[in-house]
C-alpha cells in the first residue's frame, strides 16, 4: 500500500513539474504577465526612489560603468516603472498596443536596472516576461476601445498626482545627503520645480543633487508625453446607431415589439447594435469603461436570440470588453445564461399597470384619489395625445420645457429612456401634459404658458406604452406626476392601450420584505442600507411612488460574467444612466462621432473586398 502511495505521489510531482516546464496556459498568460508587469513597475519605481534598493551582488559589476549613467539610469527605471503600471491593465485585457509598448519598455527597464546597481532579479524578470510576451503574442489580439480626449485630462490628473507623490519620496529618501532640514512645503516646491526641469530650494551633497533632478525631470516628461499622446491621438468613437440599423430595428419591433416593454428604448441613437446571422434578432449595447453593456432583452424573434447573443459575445471577446446585460426579463435572463454560461442576479422590479384593473375607487387608492381631486380643484387640466397629433409649435414648446425642467446638465437614462422627444420617427409615442387653466390666478404665466408638466411614453407593441420621462415645472403644485399617470391610465382604453409600464424599482423585493413583520436581521440591515442610499439615489422613493398605482411587479435581472465584475458593471451602468458624468474642457471634448461598424461587419467587408 505504501509503495502505491509513493508511486502516486511521484506521478503527481512529475505532472506538476511538467506543468511548470510548459508554463502557464495560453489563455492565462495575459493575466500572469499583467501582474508581473505590475510587480516589475513597482520594483523599478522603488529602485529609483529608495537608495537601499540599489545595492546587490551586481554592485561590483556595475562599478565598471561610467558614473554619469547613474542619474539617467535612475530616471529610466522610474519612467519604465510608471509606464508599466499604466500598461498592466491593457495587458490583462489582451490589448495589442499594450503588448507592443511592453515589448519596448521591458528591455529598457532591464538595462536601467543593470546600470543603476539593482538586484539580479531586476534584470532576469523583465527578460523572462519579454520571452513570454514574444512566445504568446497571439494572445494579445484585442481591438481598441472607444476613446475620446477626456482620457488626456484624466491621465494628467492621475499622473500628475502620482508624480508628485513619487517625487516627494525621491527628495526625502536621501536624508544623509540633504543639506539642512527643509519643511514639507520646501520639499513639495522642489518637486514641483523639478517636474518642470527647474532647480528647487533643496541642496544635496555629491552627485545626489543631479540624480534627484534627472529623476524628477523624467517624471515630469512622462506625465507630459502621455497627456499629449492621449490628447492628440486619433479618436475611436463608440458604435452609434446608423440609419439603416435603426430601420431594421423598427421592422423587428413592428413584429415582436410586444414581447418586451423596454424594446423601444433600443432605438436610442447612442447605442450600437449587433444582429443575428439571420437578421431576425438584435442586441443593442453601449461600451462604457470597458464594459459592453446591453439593456433589456434582445430584439426580435426568440428563436433567433442565440445568434444575436453569440455575435454580442464575439464582439466582446474581440475587444476584450466585459459583457453585461442590464434589466433583462426572466425569459431573457434564462436565454442569456443558457447560451453564454453567464450568471444572473435579480436587480429589481418593473411596475406594470393593467388598464382594465385600474380604478381610483377603494381604500388602497384613497391617497392618489385625494391628491388628484385636489389638483384638479386647483385649476389644472390634462391632455393625453399621440406625438403626431401635436402641432409643430406646441411640440417645440413641450420639448423646450422638458429640457428646461430636467434639473441636470445631462440627459439621464440608458435602459429605460429614449433620450429624445418629438422625433419625426416617433409619432406613435404618447405624451400627457398638465396645464394650468388660469395661469394668471397664480401669478405671471411661465415661459411656456399654461404648460406645467409633461409625461412621455414610448410604444410597447400595439397595445401598450412604457414610461420614458417625467418632467414638471418646479413652481407647479405637488402631485403633477400622479395626476398625469392617472390621466394616461384613464385615457388608455380610447387609445387602444391595455397595459402601461411605469418606473423601474431597484431592489424592490428587499425593500418590501425588509419592512414586514418577521424579517430577519440580515434583510433588515440590507433594507436599512438601501434606505440610506436613497438619500442620493431614487431607490425607496421610486418604489413608494410606483406602489401607489397597485401595479403587478415584473422582475428584471442583471447578467454578468463573474461576481468580481459587478463593481465595474455597476460603475459603467451609473455612467450610462447619467449619474456619473465626465465633462471635459472644450479643447479636449469629444467631437460628434461617426458610426463605426462592429467587428463582424468589418470582417465581412474585408472578406468581400478580398
Amino acid at each position: 500500500m505504501f509503495a502505491r502511495i509513493d508511486a502516486e505521489n511521484s506521478q503527481g510531482v512529475a505532472r506538476r513539474m511538467r506543468r511548470a516546464a510548459r508554463g502557464p496556459r495560453p489563455e492565462a498568460v495575459p493575466t500572469v504577465i499583467a501582474r508581473a508587469c505590475l510587480l516589475v513597475g513597482l520594483l523599478d519605481i522603488a529602485a529609483g526612489a529608495f537608495p537601499r534598493f540599489r545595492h546587490s551582488r551586481m554592485h561590483t559589476l556595475a562599478e565598471v560603468l561610467p558614473g554619469t549613467l547613474g542619474p539617467f539610469a535612475a530616471a529610466f527605471a522610474l519612467s519604465s516603472g510608471v509606464l508599466l503600471l499604466l500598461l498592466a491593465h491593457g495587458l490583462r485585457r489582451r490589448k495589442r498596443r499594450a503588448w507592443r509598448a511592453a515589448v519596448v519598455l521591458l528591455p529598457i527597464g532591464a538595462c536601467a536596472q543593470f546600470a543603476y546597481r539593482h538586484s539580479f532579479a531586476g534584470v532576469v524578470i523583465p527578460l523572462l516576461l519579454l520571452w513570454l510576451l514574444a512566445k504568446h503574442r497571439a494572445q494579445f489580439d484585442a481591438l481598441p476601445d472607444p476613446r475620446s480626449r477626456w482620457r488626456a485630462l484624466a491621465n494628467f490628473v492621475v499622473m500628475g498626482a502620482g508624480s508628485i507623490l513619487i517625487g516627494l519620496l525621491i527628495v526625502s529618501t536621501h536624508p544623509r545627503r540633504l543639506v539642512g532640514d527643509p519643511s514639507l512645503a520646501d520639499r513639495l516646491q522642489h518637486v514641483l520645480y523639478g517636474l518642470f526641469g527647474l532647480d528647487g530650494p533643496l541642496d544635496y551633497t555629491g552627485s545626489t543633487s543631479r540624480t534627484v533632478a534627472v529623476s524628477l525631470g523624467a517624471l515630469g516628461m512622462v506625465t507630459a508625453l502621455t497627456t499629449v499622446y492621449f490628447a492628440f491621438r486619433p479618436e475611436h468613437p463608440a458604435a452609434r446607431l446608423a440609419q439603416d440599423d435603426e430601420s431594421r430595428l423598427r421592422a423587428l419591433l413592428d413584429r415582436h415589439g410586444a414581447r418586451d416593454s423596454l424594446g423601444h428604448f433600443a432605438l436610442r441613437r447612442d447605442k450600437g447594435v449587433v444582429f443575428s446571422p439571420s437578421g431576425k434578432a438584435a442586441v443593442c449595447y453601449r461600451v462604457v469603461s470597458g464594459v459592453m453593456l446591453a439593456s433589456g432583452d434582445p430584439i426580435g424573434d426568440v428563436e433567433a436570440w442565440p445568434g444575436a447573443i453569440e455575435r454580442f459575445m464575439d464582439e466582446a471577446r474581440a475587444h476584450s470588453w466585459t459583457p453585461a446585460v442590464m434589466g433583462c426579463s426572466e425569459t431573457g435572463g434564462e436565454v442569456w445564461t443558457r447560451e453564454t454560461g453567464l450568471d444572473a442576479l435579480e436587480l429589481g422590479d418593473e411596475a406594470v399597470v393593467d388598464v382594465a384593473d385600474f380604478a381610483l375607487t377603494g381604500r388602497a387608492m384613497r391617497n392618489v384619489r385625494q391628491m388628484v381631486k385636489r389638483i384638479e380643484r386647483a385649476g389644472y387640466e390634462t391632455r393625453v395625445r399621440r406625438i403626431h397629433d401635436l402641432g409643430p409649435g406646441e411640440l417645440d414648446r413641450v420639448r423646450r420645457a422638458a429640457d428646461d425642467w430636467r434639473g441636470t446638465d445631462t440627459e439621464r437614462g440608458f435602459s429605460m429612456a429614449l433620450g429624445r422627444i418629438g422625433d419625426a420617427a416617433d409619432g406613435d409615442c404618447l405624451i400627457a401634459t398638465a396645464h394650468k387653466s388660469d395661469p394668471a390666478s397664480s401669478g405671471a404665466p411661465g415661459p411656456y404658458g399654461d404648460l406645467k408638466a409633461v409625461l412621455h411614453f414610448v410604444p410597447w407593441g400595439d397595445t401598450g406604452v412604457s414610461l420614458d420621462l417625467m418632467r414638471r415645472d418646479r413652481t407647479a403644485d405637488p402631485g403633477m406626476n400622479e395626476l398625469l399617470i392617472v390621466a394616461a391610465l384613464q385615457a388608455a382604453p380610447t387609445l387602444g392601450i391595455s397595459h402601461v409600464s411605469l418606473n423601474f424599482a431597484m431592489f424592490r423585493s428587499a425593500l418590501a420584505r425588509g419592512e414586514k413583520i418577521g424579517a430577519g436581521p440580515v434583510l433588515r440591515a440590507w433594507r436599512g442600507l438601501l434606505v440610506f442610499l436613497s438619500r442620493w439615489f431614487q431607490i425607496e422613493s421610486l418604489y413608494r411612488f410606483n406602489a401607489k398605482f397597485r401595479p403587478r411587479w415584473e422582475p428584471r435581472f442583471v447578467v454578468y460574467r463573474s461576481s468580481k465584475d459587478l463593481p465595474r458593471i455597476g460603475w459603467a451602468a451609473m455612467r450610462a444612466e447619467g449619474f456619473v458624468h465626465l465633462r471635459m474642457p472644450g479643447v479636449l471634448r469629444r467631437r460628434a462621432p461617426q458610426p463605426r461598424p462592429c467587428a463582424h461587419t468589418r470582417r465581412e467587408e474585408e472578406a468581400h473586398a478580398a
